[in-house]
Order: C-alpha cells, then sequence, then structure tokens
C-alpha cells in the first residue's frame, strides 16, 4: 500500500488568507501525473496546525476527489495526545480515504510502554489502516525497532513514516526484519536515498512536491538494483532537499512553488514566516540544476 512516493501537499492561502483550493487540486494533479503513486493531506508540510475544522474538511475534500479520480492512495494526518480525541477523529474521516498518518504522541513522552497501548488502542478503533509517524525531534520520543516491530503485528498497523534525523540503528534494525505486511516509508527527504537502499519501501517526501519525477526514478531505480543510478540521483536530489529545508518547512517550498506560477501566494500562517528571498532564490536554482 505504502510502495513508491507519496506528496505531502502544501496548503496555499490566496491574498485574503482563505484555502486556495483550486490551487490544491492543480498540485494533487500534477504531483500525481510526474508519478507519485499517492497523496497526504493535512501533515506537517501542509499546515494543519494553522488551520480550522471547516479549512481541514475542505483539504480533505479536494484531495479525496483527486484520489478517487486517479485512483490514488490518499493518507490524512491524524495528530492528538490523547486516545478518545484521536480515535473520534479516525472515526470520523470521510469515505475516500485509504489510511491515515498518526504522530507518536507527542510532549508528554509516555514511554514505549505508552505508546504500544496508544496504538493498539487506536487500531482497535481506526476504520482505514494507520501509518505511525515517528519523528523524535518532534514528539521528543523515542520509539525502538523492537517497539515498531510489535505494533507492525497489528492487522490495521500498515508502517511506518520514519523520521528519525538520520539512518540510525533502529531503521537498520527495523529494516532487516520487518512483519509480514509491515512497510516502511522515509519521511527526512534529505536521507531518502539510503534508506530505500535499506530496504524501504517508499517515502512521504515535502520535497517531492518539486522534481516528482525524479523522486520517483530514485525509488524506482532502487527497487530495481540499479544502485550507480539510484546512487547518482539520490546525491542531487539530497542537495535540493537541503535547500527547500533551510527554513522551517512549507516556507522555502512555497516560495519555489509561488515563484513558479504554481500558487496564489507564498503566505504561510503564524507562527510561521514566509522563507527569505535568498533561500527562496537559492531552492529555485537548486530545483532547475539540481546536480549543480
Amino acid at each position: 500500500m505504502l510502495r513508491g512516493i507519496h506528496v505531502p501537499l502544501v496548503t496555499p492561502f490566496n491574498t485574503a488568507d482563505e484555502v486556495a483550493v483550486e490551487a490544491i487540486e492543480k498540485l494533487a494533479h500534477q504531483v500525481l501525473d510526474d508519478g507519485a503513486a499517492g497523496l497526504v493531506a493535512l501533515g506537517t508540510t501542509g499546515e494543519v496546525a494553522a488551520l480550522d475544522p471547516e479549512e481541514r474538511a475542505r483539504v480533505i475534500e479536494v484531495c479525496v476527489r483527486v484520489c478517487r479520480q486517479r485512483q490514488a492512495l490518499l493518507t490524512v494526518g491524524v495528530t492528538g495526545n490523547d486516545v478518545r480525541s484521536t480515535a473520534r477523529a479516525l472515526r470520523s474521516l470521510p469515505e475516500g480515504v485509504g489510511a491515515a498518518l498518526v504522530t507518536v504522541p507527542y510532549f508528554l513522552r509516555p514511554g514505549e510502554r505508552g505508546v504500544v497501548a496508544y496504538f493498539e488502542a487506536l487500531a482497535e478503533e481506526t476504520p482505514v489502516p494507520l501509518v505511525i509517524y515517528h519523528i523524535p525531534y518532534r514528539t521528543g520520543q523515542a520509539v525502538s525497532a523492537a517497539t515498531l516491530r510489535r505494533l507492525g503485528t497489528h492487522p490495521m498497523v500498515a508502517g511506518v513514516k520514519y523520521a528519525a534525523g538520520g539512518i540510525d540503528q533502529d531503521a537498520v534494525d527495523l529494516l532487516g526484519d520487518l512483519p509480514d505486511g509491515f512497510e516502511v516509508v522515509g519521511g527526512d527527504d534529505a536521507f531518502i536515498s539510503p534508506l530505500l537502499a535499506l530496504g524501504a519501501s517508499g517515502g512521504i517526501l515535502a520535497s517531492a512536491q518539486l522534481r516528482t519525477r525524479d523522486f520517483v526514478e530514485l525509488a524506482g531505480a532502487w527497487q530495481a538494483g540499479d544502485a550507480g543510478r539510484a546512487r547518482a540521483l539520490g546525491h542531487r536530489l539530497a542537495r535540493l532537499s537541503a535547500a527547500l529545508f533551510a527554513e522551517p518547512n512549507p516556507t522555502v517550498i512555497k516560495g519555489v512553488l509561488h515563484a513558479q506560477g504554481l500558487i496564489p501566494t507564498p503566505d504561510v500562517r503564524l507562527p510561521l514566516l514566509p522563507a527569505g528571498e535568498a533561500a527562496v532564490s537559492q531552492a529555485r536554482l537548486v530545483a532547475v540544476h539540481p546536480g549543480e
């Protein structure tokens, strides 16, 4: 289910600070045209924390429509810090959503036993498969390979978005012994190539809103065993990701998309601020010439 490159969409705003629905639809079709296997709505890249419930519903609605037309997987970010509210959010997902990306409980640091209990409880409530979002530098909660492997045996836990800030020993251990039906997708854009080399099935990558075809080719090259091609392409795309993350995500990405005429403004919502001109210019240069 999680194979290939899945693109977490930005949420563009118009000059009235409203969600630019037409721009979302255009972006969604473009990345699918370029080979993306699916879309992710309401992730960190989509500024989900800055959207009100009505705006979130509009984003999901347009993404459901596009994914139905294109027969692509739609994963929706569902974030919460307690089982009851997160389970309610899961149960309220509309028909057409194929999976839910659920963050490891953040700030509370419940320990790994608490993480297991949390996801096991959600797995009994959810109408769609869960993808664990493991991002310890945001959540403050470490999750070992053994814990992920245990959770991966549940039939409603489809995989993990692995974003540990690099390739750590747990990533190596996990990918060396995966439960049946449980997949690892990379979530740290700059490290996607080595994670694919270790056996990850794909990636959920904000950078793939630009040069989508190249990221798709990268995943295909590793899966085909073409290490030479994959290694060279991975180095080039890592430079692109570094440029796009030079300032907080998704500010630089939005700046580049606006400069390309794909979204009406580069605006983000506080506490984010728009990326500086130098960062956007550098990212645009790398996006056009990723090998330089």
